[in-house]
């Protein structure tokens, strides 16, 4: 593509490569043909950038959703080990391939390790089950659960080089940490004390309120407010759990016998998951300003 650093994928993966020069012929093409036919090329380039970035978030998906289906119900692995071991190739051959960079497997193990942590213990408190049976797990928790936690840090980090983002008011990282620091430990506590849930979504409207990512599709720089960006992102990951529970991988309590739709009040949840995958990731890339006199302007409105 015409926007990809020198350090992107286009420059290390032959097969990116080839690609970047056909699209620069053929956004030259788009050009002459007017304003309309740009605006749809953009809207495509959108979509192909998005699917780029859930990458391995969608390869997860789709695992879940073939091993449903198709996974032999006496196979001498389980189901819940062949998803294990699936998840560690797709990060091997990502890695191999030079799809991923080292940066973003090292959020996608960090994301790990918080996210096997929040399950032993959801679990632990019967928030959420794993019915079927496995080997590579801790405390019952299938190891292949912090890849999903962990398909979210991914999706940031891969959407943040991808988009080129920048920002206007971004709060402070001391700020941020502290806010992702107190979600994490409510994840834990309002089982056993007051929920202050409430508080932490004022205090990330209070945080992220005034802030705008600007992020660029193709030639310039389209703007929308990053509280915006947290809600769609968080429920994409709603419909994707209610994938995982469809295919029966985990189960809430009112699915033990037949499976419904997962509650709208998990939105608020994942929502708040969001805001700490996102401050890690930031943690790591070190947020940069935008400067219309820099780069183009445009506006998502």
């Amino acid at each position: 593509m015409t926007d990809i650093p020198p350090d992107g994928a286009a420059h290390t993966w032959p097969l990116i490569a080839h690609f970047a020069g056909l699209e620069r012929r053929l956004g030259a093409w788009v050009l002459a043909r007017g304003t309309i036919a740009a605006g749809l090329y953009e809207f495509l380039r959108f979509g192909i950038k998005q699917g780029w970035a859930c990458l391995f978030g969608g390869s997860l998906c789709a695992l879940l959703i073939a091993s449903y289906w198709f996974y032999p119900a006496h196979a001498p692995i389980s189901r819940y080990d062949c998803l294990t071991l699936a998840a560690v190739a797709i990060q091997i051959a990502l890695l191999a391939l030079r799809m991923e960079t080292w940066e973003e497997a090292k959020v996608i193990a960090l994301f790990h390790v918080v996210g096997t942590a929040m399950e032993i213990f959801k679990t632990a408190v019967g928030s959420w089950i794993y019915p079927e049976a496995s080997l590579l797990r801790i405390a019952g928790v299938p190891l292949f659960t912090g890849f999903m936690y962990a398909s979210i840090g991914s999706y940031i980090a891969r959407v943040w080089r991808l988009f080129d983002f920048r920002f206007t008011h971004h709060p402070g990282t001391g700020a941020t940490l502290l806010l992702a620091a107190a979600i994490y430990v409510n994840f834990f506590t309002h089982h056993y004390v007051v929920d202050i849930r409430l508080g932490l979504f004022a205090a990330t409207a209070l945080l992220f309120g005034r802030t705008w990512v600007h992020f660029k599709v193709w030639r310039v720089h389209r703007r929308m407010p990053l509280l915006l960006g947290f809600l769609l992102v968080a429920l994409f990951i709603w419909l994707a759990e209610n994938i995982g529970t469809g295919t029966r991988v985990w189960l809430y309590p009112n699915q033990a016998s037949t499976w419904a739709m997962v509650s709208w009040q998990k939105l608020g949840a994942w929502y708040l998951l969001m805001i700490i995958s996102y401050v890690l990731v930031a943690f790591v890339n070190k947020p940069e300003i935008y400067r219309r006199s820099e780069i183009g302007r445009g506006d998502c409105r």
